[in-house]
């Protein structure tokens, strides 16, 4: 896989819940806090966006994709100076797939959810992004339209395989959204995410997600990016905002984690397969990175586990 599949796959993505929500009139509408990323399409009509500590609301019209990664509460609202109701007092009568009516409807359209990540560490994804991801340019935001919308018809219409498409409906949204943002990023923006926007660091990069175990050396790095080990360094450290070595450790520590967690693989067998010798090695990195002993990460998560 390459390093974007390789983090979303890490990270478990799944989708909770996506309705529809048809309104008219004046209305205002509080969503809270929730986990994960929520993610919206305006399919008809027009409003504001206030996102909770973002100065200035957002006009949405017709077409108008939006992904908020930090899960934030929000309004959307006709008028900002509207007291809002709370989502949940009208949107929870409407079944999952469903659509929600406040005030007759007619006036404004739009479809949206939130994904949770079933795994660890989702602060790799979401600490690289803005509080708001809005879509702008026309065929990007078609895209996102049709994967919204074959999601909402999957589930108002359930049929054999329904939950499947679903699920990966809104993988591909995830990842439609995260790649463009990624090409909008791409001059300024820092971090792993905007880094594979670059040839040459996602060459590097992706060799190191293709094989964790392999004794990289910064010249070998260097070389898959086709510069010299100063200029790659540099760019690197640049770029994604840590070192090349630094970088490569903290993925080898998530994929050990992610193993400590979902494997009965025992540490004589994790430590080798990500390059280290004896697993005191590895343990120490484990700690430095993770904060705590390979055993005890395993053990607390097994704690947190239903009996």
């Amino acid at each position: 896989m390459d390093p974007l599949s390789d983090v979303l796959s890490l990270l478990k993505p799944r989708s909770y819940m996506f309705r529809g929500i048809d309104v008219g009139g004046q209305w205002s509408i509080h969503f809270p806090q929730s986990d994960g990323i929520k993610c919206y399409a305006v399919i008809s009509g027009e409003c504001w966006l206030c996102l909770e500590g973002v100065s200035d609301a957002v006009r949405l019209t017709a077409g108008d994709c939006f992904l908020l990664p930090r899960g934030l509460a929000f309004r959307l609202a006709s008028d900002t100076t509207l007291t809002p109701i709370d989502a949940k007092s009208f949107i929870s009568s409407a079944r999952e797939g469903g659509v929600a009516c406040f005030n007759g409807g007619g006036d404004c359209f739009g479809i949206g959810g939130y994904f949770a990540f079933a795994g660890d560490h989702a602060d790799i994804l979401l600490g690289v992004l803005p509080p708001i991801i809005h879509i702008r340019n026309e065929a990007d935001k078609a895209a996102l339209r049709w994967c919204l919308e074959r999601l909402m018809q999957e589930l108002s219409d359930p049929r054999p395989g329904g939950a499947l498409i679903a699920e990966h409906l809104a993988h591909m949204l995830l990842v439609q959204a995260l790649r463009l943002h990624m090409a909008e990023g791409a001059s300024g923006g820092i971090g792993w995410l905007f880094a594979l926007a670059d040839k040459q660091m996602r060459a590097a990069i992706g060799a190191m997600h293709a094989d964790p175990a392999h004794r990289w050396t910064l010249q070998a790095l260097a070389e898959r990016a086709g510069m010299s080990r100063s200029a790659f360094s540099l760019k690197f450290k640049e770029t994604v905002g840590a070192s090349p070595m630094e970088y490569l450790t903290r993925w080898r520590m998530l994929l050990a984690g992610d193993r400590l967690t979902n494997s009965n693989d025992p540490i004589s067998v994790i430590a080798p397969s990500l390059g280290y010798d004896s697993e005191s090695a590895f343990s120490t990195a484990f700690k430095r990175v993770m904060d705590c002993s390979p055993r005890r990460y395993a053990r607390g998560r097994s704690e947190l586990e239903p009996a």
